[in-house]
């Protein structure tokens, strides 16, 4: 049987990691050594957490091509632009896990507080953003040293974080305080709180950096917000349970957990326009570059699935091992 998720529980106890946190993420965005256009993405990298393994998968083919174990329950994944390197969050264990992709074998563990969860990396220096769900705060880590520099308070149970594509702000999904924390990413200061949805989770950021959207996942619907007026614009009622969203050819994609569905949201009209029937528990889910495809983490079922997102049709499948989950952007 599968762990609690975060939507299973959402009165979580500073002792129910086991139980209600492990929730997992991955969060890809690119830092100084290049941008996301400048890597050709045709790898999935899947946290499967009750396995405790990251696990790669050749999307060309659909399979899976190796793992590398990750003791403490493997969450939140930052991938570098440049594919080399993965930062992987082990909230059991409390650390973020350094993976070396070439040699795929953790090469560093470092302690980064009491509940790490989400990870992003900064598209310009490289610094490291670490939510920790009980702490209520992000970690700032140096590219270089991978030590913290920084603490950046934020609200109740931070879970999902993204970056702008220029670099300039930071967002925390704050699920507890059904908000979202707007971060100046260089005085690392919040501008900014705006209310949401109830118990936001995933978060996804626009290619223009202008809009980002959050998956709530007891009020079951999206929330829509302007990151410059520092406002929720519009709300979508999706399926039951939203989880991660993720954005292709103009339209949002939404993982709805109990529903079993990828709820497809045109953005011009913001109104579902399909549920894409999928394995059980959907969860994290990413689009290609290109828009053509998006695949979807199956946490129940233990798949990965691929949706054309023009016929919105499922085109491929391939079983990963035991609890994949995929919070963000996963793909390199």
């Amino acid at each position: 049987m599968a762990l609690p998720t975060s939507s299973t529980n959402c009165n979580v106890s500073a002792a129910g990691l086991a139980a209600a946190l492990i929730i997992a993420g991955l969060l890809i965005f690119p830092h100084a050594a290049a941008t996301a256009g400048d890597r050709v993405k045709n790898e999935a990298v899947v946290t499967s957490q009750l396995a405790e393994k990251v696990t790669f998968v050749d999307l060309t083919t659909m399979q899976v091509t190796g793992d590398v174990s990750v003791p403490g329950k493997p969450a939140g994944i930052a991938i570098s632009p440049d594919g080399l390197t993965a930062y992987v969050t082990a909230p059991e264990a409390k650390v973020l896990a350094v993976i070396s992709l070439k040699q795929r074998k953790v090469v560093r563990r470092i302690n980064v507080g009491n509940g790490p969860l989400g990870v992003a990396v900064h598209p310009v220096d490289g610094r490291i953003f670490v939510a920790d769900w009980y702490d209520h705060r992000l970690a700032v880590l140096d590219a270089g040293s991978l030590e913290i520099t920084s603490y950046i308070p934020v609200g109740e149970s931070p879970s999902g974080v993204a970056i702008t594509p220029d670099g300039s702000f930071v967002l925390s999904a704050d699920r507890d305080s059904h908000q979202v924390s707007i971060i100046n990413a260089q005085t690392l200061e919040v501008i900014s709180t705006v209310p949401v949805g109830e118990r936001p989770f995933g978060i996804t950021i626009d290619a223009a950096g202008k809009r980002a959207y959050t998956a709530n996942v007891k009020s079951n619907d999206v929330s829509i917000v302007d990151i410059m007026k520092g406002k929720t614009i519009a709300t979508v009622n999706v399926g039951n349970r939203p989880y991660a969203v993720a954005l292709a050819g103009g339209r949002a994609f939404v993982t709805d957990q109990y529903a079993e569905t990828v709820s497809v949201i045109d953005l011009e009209a913001n109104t579902v326009i399909k549920a894409v029937k999928v394995g059980a528990y959907p969860e994290g889910i990413a689009a290609d570059p290109s828009g053509r495809h998006v695949y979807v983490a199956c946490w129940e079922e233990n798949t990965l699935e691929r949706i054309d997102a023009r016929s919105l049709e499922i085109t491929g499948r391939v079983e990963v091992p035991d609890g994949p989950r995929a919070f963000g952007d996963f793909l390199r």
